[in-house]
């Protein structure tokens, strides 16, 4: 294969393609109406694929704010530059508020203490610290109880270092069409919204659609739209194929480091789970392993492509390592045109040839789903930006 060589130092590594990010992102905010805006979610280092140059990309092609899921994620992007609003999606612990002041992070709020000792953080050095209400609306994952919400405010809003700049929902079911759950989620945000403007209560920026609901429910874009996995080039459910074009962003490959023709009934790995059939068939070794996102329990299971063509996954996957086979008398085998050479490169996920290894093809032989994959790759493993 073509291309990319990969870091020096270790033959594995992960590609991330701007260009293709680019053009989700825009795709996302193509279905929005002039003046909702768009907050990217940039958690887990942005889905794996890096959180600070994705979210510079991601604002050139119409973002305006960004999401992540801890204190240390959003210092990390501050540190990188990154100079717009940025959202913490859960209220942190309370020794984090001189922190949230310092960077300008907006943490999400849903108890008076925490609220509290973050306007006291803020008034302290003159500052005003903004924040977004988040409501539990029947996820109860977080949030204040919606009928709790109006109190909630009223005891928090005397406080001179605070401003509500947000009001948000999640909802558990925003990728199921006609769903009794959803509305009823949806029904109960509203209506909180309603009493919260009742009580003569500024929202700020109301918001509650996700990946799923951004592409399935319009009706409820409001003034903002939080876009995650979908910016990465995932669907995050069945029912959103064909609603949208999107490209997957991340490749994951590495470099042949050693490859042998073993003797036949040789085993292969800890526990010699696997064992060679026949003679005339190459054992091939790459670098990258279970401490890299190549999830143990792909064993046995999975495909790899060299040249345009698949090959067995074979033996147990270690931690820093794996190997595949060539020419496997199996129903499973595949025969590339050449025997695999050291250096050759070995695509684990994307695209080589005709040939495409997806994170839901991956995802399905792991019981779990899109998400997971690429966030699982992100965590070791060199990224490279093409």
């Amino acid at each position: 294969m073509e291309g990319v060589r990969g870091p020096e130092s270790r033959w594995s590594w992960v590609e991330v393609n701007l260009a293709a990010l680019r053009r989700n992102t825009a795709a996302f905010k193509k279905r929005l109406e002039r003046g909702v805006q768009m907050m990217c979610v940039v958690k887990a280092d942005a889905y794996g694929h890096g959180a600070a140059p994705c979210a510079k990309t991601m604002h050139a092609a119409g973002a305006s704010q960004f999401a992540v899921a801890t204190v240390a994620e959003g210092v990390a992007l501050r540190e990188a530059g990154i100079e717009w609003p940025i959202l913490i999606l859960s209220e942190p612990p309370v020794d984090c508020v001189r922190t949230l002041v310092e960077y300008d992070l907006m943490p999400a709020v849903y108890t008076a203490d925490f609220a509290l000792a973050l306007g006291e953080a803020a008034a302290s050095v003159e500052r005003v610290a903004r924040y977004h209400l988040a409501l539990d609306t029947g996820m109860t994952r977080i949030g204040v109880r919606r009928e709790d919400a109006v109190e909630l405010r009223r005891t928090i809003d005397f406080h001179r270092g605070l401003e509500c700049a947000g009001t948000f929902t999640h909802f558990a079911t925003a990728d199921m069409l006609d769903d009794w759950d959803f509305a009823l989620q949806l029904n109960r945000f509203t209506e909180t919204i309603e009493a919260l403007y009742g009580a003569g209560l500024d929202t700020g920026l109301v918001h509650c659609d996700n990946t799923p609901g951004t592409i399935l429910h319009p009706e409820c874009h409001f003034d903002m739209c939080r876009v995650g996995v979908g910016l990465y080039g995932l669907h995050p459910a069945e029912t959103t194929y064909g609603q949208i074009d999107l490209e997957p962003v991340m490749s994951v490959r590495g470099r042949v480091v050693r490859v042998i023709y073993p003797n036949v009934g040789d085993g292969v790995g800890y526990g010699l789970t696997w064992r060679v059939p026949k003679k005339n068939v190459q054992v091939a070794t790459v670098p990258i392993g279970y401490a890299d996102g190549l999830a143990r329990e792909l064993s046995n299971q999975m495909d790899v492509l060299v040249d345009g063509t698949r090959c067995r996954q074979v033996g147990n996957i270690c931690m820093d390592q794996f190997m595949f086979a060539v020419d496997v008398n199996t129903t499973r085998s595949y025969r590339p045109t050449r025997p695999v050479e050291y250096g050759d490169v070995v695509t684990i996920l994307g695209a080589d040839g005709k040939e495409c290894i997806t994170a839901e093809e991956m995802a399905g032989l792991r019981n779990t789903i899109n998400y997971e994959v690429v966030c699982d790759f992100g965590m070791r493993l060199e990224k490279i930006y093409t």
